[in-house]
């Protein structure tokens, strides 16, 4: 697990290798992640949207920009928490994600950045 703290906000992040498939006749590396963003500061936030850097072994690399979380626009609470689930396909056995997310504090309006920390991505067989 990786954590980050940014702006009383942290990120944990667990990763889990979930098989291969062929897709188009390629071979493709499927990956789960588990995000809990917990509201560690004296503020109400709200996640408004997303960042992510996807980069594989062979030097691909995705951008994923959007609104929310699977979804959701998630506000929390001091003290709260929310946790999803989502995942990535990789053209090798392991990568690296980070990114951030795009958030306002309802106490003053201001947005800010919370950022993701990189965390790997590996599938247990390439592992030495």
């Amino acid at each position: 697990m990786v954590q980050q703290v940014t702006s009383g906000i942290k990120i944990s992040v667990e990763t889990d290798f979930e098989g291969t498939f062929y897709k188009n006749y390629k071979m493709n590396f499927a990956f789960a992640y588990k995000v809990t963003i917990e509201n560690q500061s004296n503020d109400v936030v709200q996640l408004n949207s997303r960042y992510w850097k996807i980069k594989d072994a062979l030097n691909n690399i995705e951008v994923v920009r959007g609104e929310g979380v699977i979804g959701q626009k998630p506000i929390l609470q001091p003290g709260e928490s929310h946790t999803y689930n989502s995942g990535c396909l990789l053209s090798s056995p392991f990568g690296s994600m980070h990114g951030y997310y795009n958030m306002i504090n309802f106490s003053n309006s201001k947005k800010f950045k919370v950022y993701i920390p990189s965390f790997k991505l590996s599938a247990p067989f390439s592992l030495n």
